[in-house]
């Protein structure tokens, strides 16, 4: 049997390193499309603080690793793929047979439609290429404009404050992170952000970007205009999936996978960031792009492709972030649903901020800003689906009693079902 894996970043690590240990005799082939061992992107951010070297963002440490585990690597872009001849092709004119076939190729930046986004001095924060430009051009001092404060944005702009540098961040939502936090809990970053020296543009957009006698010129739409020597991509990602248009696999917003990672093609299956599955808490589709739902899927395809049983219960959202030092966190429906109900506790001043969101007597969502308290427990609560019964009115008065909820409701409701 031969596993053809395409990606190499954790979630194409991860399913490797299981196919071998369960199918010790089977060929595994990994495909990266950048010319340096496996690393993890979420890693690049610590590079460019200094805290590590490169070596510092691969995934396995041990340079022999693969070759140990006899696991073939290659070094190139996918073009095309062909499931009825069960073959890809690269760009560099190989061709490649599968007998299974696991896409991980991940996800890669949206360049918004902005004149001068080409320009010479503006760069994403994807590729350890765009770190090392990063690093060489953000130096103590440098002006640095960055587009984007969102999850990622976020993860960036800490490295870059880390940098020295006199940095602006430029948002078109109307807060921070808006893709993770409500409107309150957005607002606090920012204040926070701001309180420690960077510049926050919300509800802003960069309109253009033109060079000038000694760096970049970035017009914005709430009428001014910044002079800096970096401008920093960091407006979202999208599924890489340009590539499979003509394969007629079943595709999106990602691929479309069922509980065991499979596409609409029986012997080619897809995890990570690529991979549009069932969203626990809705049943509805959905890009869950997070480091452990990547790691869950992959090792969930692996076993499927290796003739094992064993299903998604679905990809349940969590963001956890910490942002020049204040932590940040939201799990599940963090925006409430139809019908919910809800309850919050806001401190501006000390930075704390706790909501809950309830679905009848269930939690079904939380968002909190400057602490970690019992947030493993508002996690278990939300994917244990657990009844809280009268447990409901006492968190509605008093959302800091989750671990007595949890410890009551939850062990009543486990010793039910057994």
């Amino acid at each position: 049997m031969k596993h053809v894996i395409l990606g190499n970043g954790p979630a194409g690590v991860i399913a490797a390193e299981i196919i071998r240990k369960r199918a010790p005799g089977d060929q595994i082939v990994m495909i990266g499309s950048e010319d340096v061992p496996p690393y993890s992107r979420m890693a690049i951010p610590y590079l460019l603080m200094g805290i590590i070297e490169e070596s510092g963002t691969y995934l396995r440490k041990d340079p022999e690793h693969f070759q140990k585990l006899k696991i073939e690597q290659i070094h190139g872009k996918a073009r095309s793929v062909d499931p009825k001849a069960k073959k890809l092709d690269l760009e560099d004119g190989q061709s490649i047979s599968f007998d299974k076939l696991l896409i991980a190729t991940g996800s890669i930046p949206v360049q918004p439609p902005i004149p001068g986004i080409d320009l010479p001095g503006v760069h994403s924060c994807w590729t350890m290429e765009d770190a090392r430009a990063i690093r060489k051009l953000a130096k103590p001092g440098s002006r640095v404009l960055q587009m984007g404060a969102g999850f990622i944005g976020c993860i960036i702009l800490e490295a870059l404050a880390s940098r020295g540098v006199d940095l602006t961040v430029v948002e078109m939502g109307d807060r921070m992170v808006p893709r993770m936090m409500t409107t309150v809990a957005g607002g606090m970053i920012k204040k926070w952000v701001e309180a420690k020296g960077v510049q926050v543009h919300t509800n802003t957009k960069v309109e253009a970007i033109t060079t000038t006698n000694s760096g970049l010129m970035v017009m914005l739409s709430n009428g001014k205009s910044l002079e800096v020597d970096l401008v920093i991509s960091a407006t979202g990602v999208r599924p890489n999936v340009a590539y499979l248009k003509s394969s007629g696999i079943e595709i999106q917003t990602g691929i479309l996978v069922n509980e065991m990672m499979q596409t609409s093609h029986q012997d080619i299956y897809a995890a990570g960031d690529v991979a549009e599955g069932i969203d626990f808490s809705t049943g509805e589709r959905i890009v869950n792009a997070i480091q452990p739902n990547a790691a869950e899927q992959a090792r969930i395809a692996a076993i499927a492709m290796t003739g094992g049983d064993c299903e998604s219960l679905g990809a349940l959202q969590i963001n956890v972030l910490d942002t020049l030092g204040l932590i940040s966190s939201s799990f599940g429906l963090w925006s409430g649903a139809k019908g919910g109900d809800h309850v919050e506790l806001v401190d501006l001043q000390q930075y704390k901020y706790l909501r809950l969101e309830f679905l009848g007597d269930v939690l079904i969502g939380a968002t909190c800003v400057g602490t970690t308290d019992h947030i493993g427990v508002l996690r278990g609560l939300i994917q244990g689906k657990i009844a809280l019964g009268g447990w409901k009115e006492t968190l509605m008065g008093d959302p800091t009693k989750v671990m007595d909820a949890y410890l009551d409701a939850g062990q009543a409701q486990s010793s039910w079902f057994n």
